[in-house]
């Protein structure tokens, strides 16, 4: 997660605070077929004006005071449909010219946009008095008012782009995950379909398989030393070329970057427009490239096997597709419930003891802040995704038991490398479900009394020793204050990866 960087003056309640959570509230789209009142305020005076008549005419021919015709034409009063019949017939029209969701000209187009915005957040929040849009404003003066307008709401909304909208979006899609026991039946369905595309048979996905999955969506791989330093590929849709890197990373799939470009073609994603799209697309990007290297029919008979042998295994799953442990791991929680019956958690921490990623439906009761997200809090130091670094044997799993308030779960976990350091990936069940998995005869065991403060606190000695005598330098992420977004995609430098793709398009 990223933090934005807000202005030192925006407190809790500052005309500032105040606009960034207005504008942060969801928009409901119109109706394209729905004319507003200020549109058709402006139909009916641009009616009025054009057949010659005052105000006081029109007013006299409905019977009606002039200021309640004002009142209309100014979008401040709808009228109903039998005065709006009336009107029609007064100006020789009829009602459903006047609702016609368009404006009459391109200047009352401009003079609709200025009196929506100041009747917007941006000029109330910020105590700015609306005033009459006159004749003799130039268009140029309008179109000036509506640029800084939308500059500021522009603005806000990247400031309120912060830690709580983000973690508000995570926990809302877990709960939607968890909901679904985190499979998605129409995601399963396209990999399949994909699949059968290029004549899959089964087993571990080939490169060669995957190259003919991207031309067979119509596009071209090609290998570049100057890829966006942001980015891990990179799809120019208008030529047909997906770019990627020609160094690849040791602890990366070399498969997973074309399958993630080519699951974000077929689930038709466009830029994410705010920060729950971006997450939901990363999402159902990672599921669709997981689906596709760990084909559901193939994974599900592996698994279903091991269960009824009573060895389940996460190295076993990662070496049968030929993927890493994380993926295997993630995978396992997709089929784990639905197909399996088996509920389960799943956990990435730092080393730090950060949680990067967690999952879960199975009682467990993870770290958590008050707005329900789990990334970015404290693992207990007594869980098996904490324990594990401990331990000096790399290269086998570990597997421990954890006695917590929630009951006693069973974890496996394994330690990968990345270049933000070291993380464990953990995969765990209830104690009731651990019959069925290798690594059930472990010894270890621990006990978690988490969220207790008391649990994982220093003794009482050693913090009373070095409470005062103490002053650690956090190692900060450089992406901690970073505004979110600062493009259409968070963390991309899109003016580069124009210029890349400038740079690589083939000429005619």
């Amino acid at each position: 997660m990223v933090i934005a960087d807000r202005p030192t003056s925006a407190g809790h309640g500052s005309p500032a605070a105040a606009l960034a959570a207005a504008l942060a509230e969801p928009v409901l789209e119109r109706d394209e077929s729905e004319v507003d009142a200020l549109t058709l305020g402006r139909r009916i005076r641009d009616r009025r004006l054009a057949r010659g008549m005052t105000l006081g005419a029109l007013a006299a021919a409905i019977d009606r005071a002039p200021s309640q015709v004002s009142a209309i034409e100014n979008g401040k009063r709808e009228p109903r449909l039998s005065m709006l019949r009336t009107i029609a017939l007064a100006l020789g029209t009829t009602a459903d010219e006047l609702l016609r969701p368009d404006a009459p000209s391109e200047r009352a187009a401009l003079e609709i946009a200025v009196e929506r915005a100041m009747r917007g957040p941006v000029f109330d929040t910020l105590g700015l008095e609306p005033f009459r849009v006159a004749k003799s404003m130039s268009d140029a003066t309008l179109q000036t008012i509506l640029a800084l307008h939308d500059e500021i709401t522009r603005l806000h909304r990247e400031r309120a782009a912060t830690p709580e909208e983000a973690r508000r979006a995570n926990a809302q899609l877990r709960a939607e995950m968890r909901a679904r026991d985190n499979y998605y039946e129409e995601l399963e369905r396209e990999a399949s379909q994909l699949l059968e595309a290029v004549g899959h048979a089964g087993g571990p996905l080939s490169n060669q398989l995957v190259a003919d999955m991207a031309s067979h969506l119509g596009f071209s791989l090609h290998y570049v030393g100057d890829l966006p330093h942001s980015t891990r590929s990179v799809t120019d849709k208008r030529n047909g070329r997906i770019y990627l890197p020609t160094s690849q990373s040791p602890s990366r799939d070399s498969r997973s970057p074309i399958l993630q470009a080519i699951s974000s073609h077929l689930l038709g994603h466009a830029e994410p427009a705010s920060y729950r799209e971006f997450l939901r697309q990363r999402i159902e990007t990672n599921y669709l490239t997981a689906a596709i290297l760990l084909p559901e029919a193939d994974a599900v008979r592996f698994l279903t096997e091991a269960k009824n042998l009573r060895r389940i295994s996460m190295e076993d799953l990662r070496d049968a597709f030929a993927v890493s442990y994380e993926t295997a791991a993630h995978r396992f929680t997709n089929l784990a419930t639905a197909r399996l019956g088996i509920p389960v958690h799943f956990t990435k921490v730092h080393e730090s003891g950060t949680i990067i990623k967690a999952y879960e439906n199975d009682r467990v009761r993870f770290p958590s802040d008050a707005l329900g997200a789990i990334e970015g809090t404290t693992m207990c130091r007594n869980w098996t995704a904490r324990t594990v670094f401990d331990v000096e044997d790399r290269f086998s799993p570990w597997y421990q038991y954890t006695d917590t308030p929630a009951g006693t779960f069973w974890c496996t976990s394994r330690i990968e490398k990345a270049k933000e350091g070291e993380y464990s990936v953990s995969v765990g069940v209830p104690f009731e479900h651990v019959k069925w998995f290798r690594g059930r005869e472990t010894p270890h065991r621990a006990v978690s009394r988490c969220p207790d403060p008391a649990c994982c606190q220093a003794p009482a000695g050693l913090a009373e020793k070095w409470a005062d005598a103490s002053w650690p330098a956090a190692r900060t992420p450089t992406s901690l204050l970073a505004a979110l977004p600062t493009g259409t995609f968070p963390g991309v430098d899109q003016t580069e990866v124009f210029q890349f793709l400038e740079a690589h398009a083939p000429r005619t």
